[in-house]
């Protein structure tokens, strides 16, 4: 939603909103210009003089929302955030990256590898650049890079000339319902391609692949990456200096590609984005130094500080694989330390559904602390806790804890943590806010 607000205030228009409590980017927004509320309430469809001519909502907005309901009673024109960013789209030559996991990192990626060929693109990001601190921009150069989002199906309003689909891995099934419904709104998005459109799917993940043999069976263009053979082919990976070099094969010829953020997973997002790079016209040499010099997005392996020889990072990971993926890239950065997580859950459907997948993906740790579950929009299950978790760990149980007490948490692992140790906090919800608190634990422990 900040996003689209920036978008909108950078071409020009006046732009009122409100969010449930204060934060950065509430600040950041006001600076631009905008007239935002904190809390929810009728009256803040009068923040702009002469009210507003459109209201744009959010997923998590619900109908008996003050703000929206009063818009509807007004006869207001009221969009989903998805039909108000196709709008802003319109007139652009359009790159939508989609997938369970990887969209974010790998519509950045494609994001600062246009910049550097200096393309201008606009974009709209689920996650902060480090290069920019934004999640959004209004570029003058035609081109539009949205992350595309499957969680509800509003990915369908965009009509892309180049989709990517980095995989697609059962998710979201408390909307969705069921595997197949989930599968099936990746066909109907690349149903969206507009004519002569490509689609560039990562072949190692078999829902991508499965969708690019159908997609080329309805005579759609697909360009695909991975290690198995494809249009660009990862025949090696070796983590280097924090990062990663990529060895490739790309139309047959030997190209190397520089990653400055860790995980052979984040390789395969940098082909995700090299490739749709190399679709919207740009300069090879161009991409490859764009993506050598991506620094990341916030939270998706953040560094947010040290106390002692103890380091601390942070990460959104959610899904079980996501979980996974990105214990593995923290495992040669630790190293030799041991690998400390603390994991919060996020909505009860996605832990009772997975948890055995979770409590494997965990193990991949030294020491695990799972929090409670975050719910977000959902409401309590029964016997649904982030012990279900904890409890399917395959480590000594003296190396896994469940701690349903938020602020516990800091002093627990840092009377763990010993110089040498990486700390990961985890999860979509708010486990991010314990990181400051972590490291002044860490500071007083070693003091």
């Amino acid at each position: 939603m900040s996003g689209i607000a920036r978008i909108l205030l950078d071409r020009g228009m006046a732009v009122s909103g409100s969010d449930a409590k204060e934060s950065p980017t509430l600040m950041t927004l006001r600076a631009q210009g905008a007239h935002v509320a904190v809390g929810q309430a009728a009256e803040n469809l009068d923040l702009l003089e002469g009210g507003p001519t459109a209201v744009v909502v959010s997923s998590a907005i619900k109908a008996e929302n003050p703000e929206l309901a009063e818009a509807r009673a007004r006869g207001l024109t009221v969009l989903h955030r998805s039909e108000a960013l196709a709008a802003l789209m319109e007139g652009h030559r359009v790159a939508c990256v989609a997938g369970t996991h990887g969209k974010t990192s790998t519509t950045s990626m494609l994001t600062v590898a246009l910049q550097h060929c200096r393309l201008d693109p606009s974009f709209a990001i689920g996650g902060d650049l480090n290069e920019s601190g934004a999640n959004a921009h209004h570029g003058a150069g035609g081109i539009f890079v949205a992350e595309a989002d499957e969680s509800d199906g509003s990915f369908l309003a965009f009509s892309p000339s180049v989709a990517v689909v980095t995989n697609v891995e059962a998710d979201h099934l408390d909307h969705h319902g069921t595997v197949e419904a989930y599968n099936a709104i990746f066909e109907s998005f690349v149903e969206r391609l507009v004519p002569g459109g490509v689609l560039v799917a990562c072949v190692d993940d078999p829902g991508s692949a499965a969708l690019a043999l159908l997609a080329e069976s309805h005579g759609v263009r697909v360009r695909r990456y991975g290690r198995a053979a494809a249009d660009v082919t990862m025949t090696s990976y070796e983590p280097v200096d924090g990062g990663g070099l990529a060895s490739i094969l790309l139309n047959g010829s030997p190209v190397e590609v520089r990653v400055a953020v860790p995980g052979e997973h984040m390789a395969l997002n940098a082909l995700g984005a090299l490739v749709a790079g190399l679709e919207l016209g740009a300069p090879l040499a161009g991409l490859l130094e764009g993506i050598a010099g991506f620094g990341g997005v916030r939270r998706r392996f953040e560094f947010k500080g040290r106390s002692g020889g103890v380091r601390v990072y942070d990460d959104y990971a959610h899904h079980p694989t996501e979980v996974a993926a990105q214990l593995r890239a923290a495992r040669p950065t630790a190293h030799g330390g041991r690998l400390i997580v603390i994991f919060q859950p996020h909505l009860y459907s996605r832990t009772r559904m997975f948890a055995t997948e979770f409590g494997k993906a965990l193990g991949l740790a030294d020491e695990v602390v799972v929090l409670d579950v975050y719910g977000a929009r959902e409401q309590p299950e029964p016997g649904v806790t982030g012990r279900i978790i904890a409890e399917a760990v395959p480590l000594p149980a003296a190396q896994v804890r469940f701690e349903p007490s938020f602020e516990k948490v800091p002093a627990l692992v840092a009377g763990l943590a010993t110089d040498g140790d990486l700390v990961l906090t985890m999860g979509a919800g708010d486990v991010t806010m314990l990181d400051a608190e972590l490291i002044a634990a860490l500071d007083r422990v070693r003091a």
